[in-house]
């Protein structure tokens, strides 16, 4: 690692979580690795979770499910995402399994070589995104999917409001995919539609599977004893004094009041930790610090209560600001927050409570060049 600010994940936390997850839910287990693992490490999240005992993993793209097939990593793999039906023949090689989104999506992808594809069908009941919306036209996509000897394994919905305990639109849902379930009258190896939400507070019986993503980092609208997974760390680079009526940063948007302590870490809006942390608080020494002035694209200032040496741990998501708390004074969710960190950001996987391993994407790819 040769910058000091860092992704820590701590695998048996991750672990145990799936595993909690799995028991608690008592049905086929698809772990949702989508955007890089949530930002913490697709490669690493995957192994971590099929150890754990998950059934299928699940990305939202062609270019994600490659990364996991080019790994070494054979296991289940459902893209959950349109895939252009020109790679279908790719798709089959790798033995990833892709949804149908729509009749039309159907009639282009029966135009392809496309026997022995496996296919789930996304259903749609209110999140108006992807899916079939009308029976007939899921009847007819399934009955043309089925002559060319497509392997149809599953099918599947989306919740729109699994995080509110209301569960007056979800109910609406699952009455629509029961009716199209009933409808149907297929015996599908996959039925799954419980996000992570979903999962912890939705009991429903007519599904087989859940997806769970974010939950396997702790992190739901309902209480649980999931645990935290993925924490966030710089270290100070420098330390000065300011002097009353000194600015700090572009656009002087800060200035100093009285003769203040001031320290600079390595992290900035490059790394995913955007202009908008300016006012927010970070943790250093047993005290909360405030960032002033303006977050630069690589660095970021902090105003300290006491004098701090170079190289003083900082955390920014951890044990004392905790990624919710991260994401209510951003005014958004923790999914943007753990997405929005960069590959600048060395990933440093903990076992045990010790170090295990460390991976620097753009370090790596250094080295394959």
């Amino acid at each position: 690692m040769y910058r000091n600010s860092w992704i820590q994940i701590d695998v048996d936390a991750l672990r145990g979580n799936v595993r909690k997850l799995k028991a608690l839910t008592q049905k086929k287990f698809i772990a949702v690795i989508k955007a890089n693992g949530y930002g913490n490490g697709d490669v690493e999240i995957a192994k971590a979770c099929l150890k754990s005992g998950a059934d299928m993993l699940a990305v939202s793209s062609l270019d994600e499910a490659l990364s996991i097939r080019h790994a070494g990593i054979d296991a289940e793999l459902l893209i959950l995402g349109y895939v252009d039906p020109l790679h279908l023949s790719l798709c089959q090689k790798e033995n990833i399994t892709v949804t149908a989104v729509s009749l039309r999506w159907v009639q282009n992808a029966v135009q392809q070589e496309c026997r022995g594809l496996k296919v789930h069908m996304k259903v749609d009941t209110g999140m108006n995104r992807l899916g079939f919306k009308e029976l007939d036209d899921l009847k007819q996509g399934l009955s043309l999917l089925k002559k060319r000897g497509v392997n149809v394994t599953g099918i599947f919905t989306h919740f729109v409001c699994s995080d509110v305990s209301d569960d007056q639109m979800t109910n609406c849902q699952m009455q629509r995919f029961e009716s199209v379930l009933d409808h149907l009258d297929d015996s599908f190896e996959w039925i799954h539609c419980c996000n992570s939400d979903a999962s912890v507070h939705y009991h429903e019986t007519r599904s087989n599977a859940v997806r769970c993503g974010i939950a396997m980092f702790g992190i739901t609208s309902y209480e649980t004893d999931l645990e935290n997974v993925m924490s966030l760390y710089t270290k100070i680079v420098h330390v000065k004094k300011v002097h009353a009526g000194e600015t700090i940063g572009y656009g002087a948007t800060y200035t100093a009041q009285k003769d203040e302590i001031i320290a600079t870490v390595p992290i900035g809006y490059a790394d995913g930790w955007i202009r908008r942390h300016q006012g927010r608080k970070a943790y250093v020494n047993g005290q909360e610090a405030e960032f002033v002035g303006r977050i630069c694209m690589d660095q970021a200032m902090l105003r300290l209560e006491k004098w701090e040496e170079e190289g003083t741990l900082v955390e920014l998501i951890g044990e004392h600001i905790s990624l919710k708390r991260a994401a209510e004074e951003l005014d958004t969710i923790p999914y943007e927050v753990m997405t929005l960190l960069s590959d600048r950001l060395t990933k440093v996987y903990m076992k045990k409570g010790s170090y295990s391993d460390e991976f620097t994407p753009r370090f790596e790819r250094a080295e394959e060049l």
